[in-house]
């Protein structure tokens, strides 16, 4: 792996939420141009390496790139945030708690589900506490 994209792959394995493009060019300690972090993150991305989802936000309607591997190896699982509509913090929920619904998907409609991508948008407990809902805040139609 070249030095750029165990830099980079470094970056992702110490995000404690996702990261833009432009986040992960801030913080690689290997001087790369806008072009080469976006064909690492693809590289990464293609190569099992990383994982990534598209954001639907007014301000931060980027992708977003989160690691796919730990210290041990391949995660098996993979990650499920919550998004603030207000202080754009990342919220890791956890373990993924619709693996049966989507057992039922495949039953019902005889399919199998490969993989899925679920984050979901809102105002955090934080900005809750502040008084900071700010009620014009778009919301992702369901």
């Amino acid at each position: 792996m070249t030095r750029a994209r165990e830099s980079i792959l470094q970056v992702l394995k110490n995000a404690t939420q996702p990261l833009s493009a432009t986040d992960v060019a801030n913080r690689t300690t290997h001087r790369c141009d806008q072009a080469t972090i976006y064909r690492t993150l693809h590289y990464l991305e293609d190569h099992g390496y990383a994982q990534s989802f598209v954001l639907h936000c007014s301000e931060h309607g980027t992708e977003r790139y989160y690691t796919a591997i730990d210290d041990d190896g391949p995660i098996t699982g993979h990650h499920h945030w919550f998004h603030c509509q207000q202080c754009h913090t990342f919220i890791d929920l956890g373990d993924c708690r619709i693996e049966s619904m989507l057992n039922g998907y495949e039953e019902e409609l005889g399919l199998k589900v490969k993989t899925h991508t679920l984050y979901v948008t809102g105002i955090c407990a934080s900005c809750m506490r502040s008084g900071n809902t700010d009620s014009s805040s778009s919301t992702v139609p369901h």
